[in-house]
């Protein structure tokens, strides 16, 4: 068998900010594994606070390539690399491979019961104003996802849920928040019917969430990486968001669904931006998840061909077989 890996760079809509960070692309690799009669194909980011670029999960690709052969399975995968985005790519074109190979959607290899997905579209860091217009642009979304950072947080927060009142709101602060500020702020975020604040805190330093009781749940993004951090963050939060690229694929992002059922835990499926080859296994995990977050090609200039569908009300059906799974 052989394992094809190409670096593509995708232009994003319009430029992207969040804590600390603006994006104007998105860069990935993508792994092809071709046994001569079956292709699969998975698609990741990285994280870019773990310095994942296309270029170095490329090289970790090609490293391990002589290793890849007809009787490679997912467990053995989870051998061959770490978490982190090169494994994702990898492991999710093993998924494709093996359901082209069993004739099956992947989800009916897994015995579920799938359901059309309610998407949030992301509003990236602007001026207040700004991400108010943007978050009436999207009047077709019902959930929003407010990127924020510590200036100005509920001036723009106040100013989104004037324009959109109807929308079911969560934050994702990126680590750019203390503790201090993390209480001073939930009482008004409660006001404001928020559903969700997604990683407060930076990581590492949430040790004071242990034992604390939030008005609106708390949910840990950069805390958990994989599932060698889950207890913590188990201990910490109330809802796991899960993205593959984190993780390593979508073998031990179905190993945290259950972890994180067991524990109680509200789930997330979240992204790192990314095309249309790159959501769709996260669709699988969305099946899981109270909350869902898979719009990355909406951030984009153009997604690649046999897209997934992305319907009124943010609705998300399941990739065709033309694209994955």
């Amino acid at each position: 068998m052989r394992m094809i890996v190409d670096t593509l760079s995708f232009p994003l809509a319009r430029p992207f900010a969040i804590t600390g960070h603006t994006f104007t692309s998105t860069d990935t690799v993508r792994v092809t594994l071709d046994d001569g009669e079956f292709r699969g194909r998975g698609e990741a980011t990285g994280s870019y606070y773990l310095d994942e670029t296309a270029d170095r999960m490329a090289a970790e690709l090609d490293a391990i390539a002589h290793q890849i052969d007809d009787g490679i399975t997912a467990e053995t995968i989870q051998s061959l690399l770490p978490p982190g985005g090169a494994r994702n790519a990898l492991d999710c074109a093993w998924w494709d491979l093996h359901a082209r190979r069993e004739g099956q959607r992947v989800w009916d290899l897994l015995g579920l019961k799938t359901r059309p997905l309610t998407t949030v579209f992301t509003i990236g860091l602007e001026e207040p104003g700004v991400m108010a217009a943007w978050a009436a642009e999207a009047a077709r979304f019902p959930h929003l996802k407010i990127k924020l950072n510590a200036d100005r947080p509920i001036e723009r927060l106040e100013a989104i849920r004037r324009a959109r009142r109807d929308a079911e709101l969560i934050i994702d602060v990126n680590e750019g928040w203390d503790f201090a500020a993390l209480r001073e702020y939930l009482p008004i975020c409660a006001e404001l019917g928020i559903a969700m604040i997604e990683q407060p805190l930076p990581r590492g330093a949430d040790e004071e969430l242990e034992g604390f009781s939030s008005p609106v749940p708390l949910g840990a993004d950069e805390s958990c990486l994989h599932l060698g951090e889950f207890d913590n963050a188990a201990a910490r939060y109330d809802v796991l968001n899960i993205k593959l690229d984190k993780c390593g694929g979508l073998t031990e992002g179905l190993a945290l669904v259950h972890a994180a059922q067991q524990a109680g835990m509200d789930l997330m499926v979240g992204n790192m931006t990314g095309t249309s080859l790159a959501m769709a296994p996260s669709w699988i995990i969305g099946q899981h998840c109270r909350f869902v977050d898979i719009d990355g090609p909406l951030l984009l200039a153009h997604d690649i061909e046999d897209g997934l569908v992305y319907g009124e009300g943010g609705q998300v059906e399941g990739p065709t077989s033309a694209l994955w799974g």
